[in-house]
């Protein structure tokens, strides 16, 4: 099965504040610029190439904190587990819609793809590591707002080994957000 990240994060490496709060992505850039021609910043078009998705229980609480819509829902009917060894259900506003799963990241890649799934998309700074120490990520895409947090939550916890990067493509958006996709070589 292939794996990939697409995340953003401050200039300094951030996917959060130390509170957890991601509000810094709405206020940071060019908020004047002419996006029409990318909007989503490529989002959309993620999506649209994974068939599953594989969070932390963290980004799954963060996401739940953000109330949002049926139609502010950015994961349309895309298969979502959660790993939490803590939780058995979901918050309210994301019954449904998330699986819980504890056990082993293995396990559930093995599972996901008996059911036919053959693209995950991971996400949650936790999860993330997990999945490189674990050598299952394929391609991390990240999309830098142009903001320095000074501190907050990392996007890498610690590895077990360094973690080679290739084939690089950047991309710079009107916004002056920068978005960098690279495959991972093991």
């Amino acid at each position: 099965m292939k794996c990939s990240v697409f995340i953003a994060t401050s200039v300094d490496g951030y996917i959060a504040t130390d509170d957890g709060g991601v509000d810094w992505l709405h206020t940071a850039g060019n908020s004047q610029a002419d996006m029409s021609e990318n909007p989503d910043m490529g989002f959309s078009q993620f999506m649209a190439s994974v068939d599953c998705m594989v969070m932390g229980r963290k980004c799954m609480e963060t996401i739940a904190s953000m109330n949002l819509t049926p139609e502010q829902w950015p994961y349309g009917t895309t298969h979502i587990v959660v790993l939490s060894s803590t939780l058995t259900q979901p918050p309210k506003s994301l019954q449904g819609k998330v699986e819980m799963f504890n056990g082993s990241i293995t396990d559930l890649i093995a599972s996901l793809t008996r059911k036919g799934f053959k693209h995950a998309y991971i996400d949650g700074g936790t999860t993330i590591t997990s999945f490189l120490n674990l050598k299952l990520i394929d391609d991390i895409t990240i999309t830098q707002a142009p903001i320095v947090l000074g501190s907050g939550i990392p996007l890498f916890g610690k590895l077990q080994q360094p973690v080679k990067l290739t084939s690089t493509t950047t991309t710079r958006f009107a916004n002056d957000f920068v978005q960098i996709t690279y495959q991972v070589s093991y």
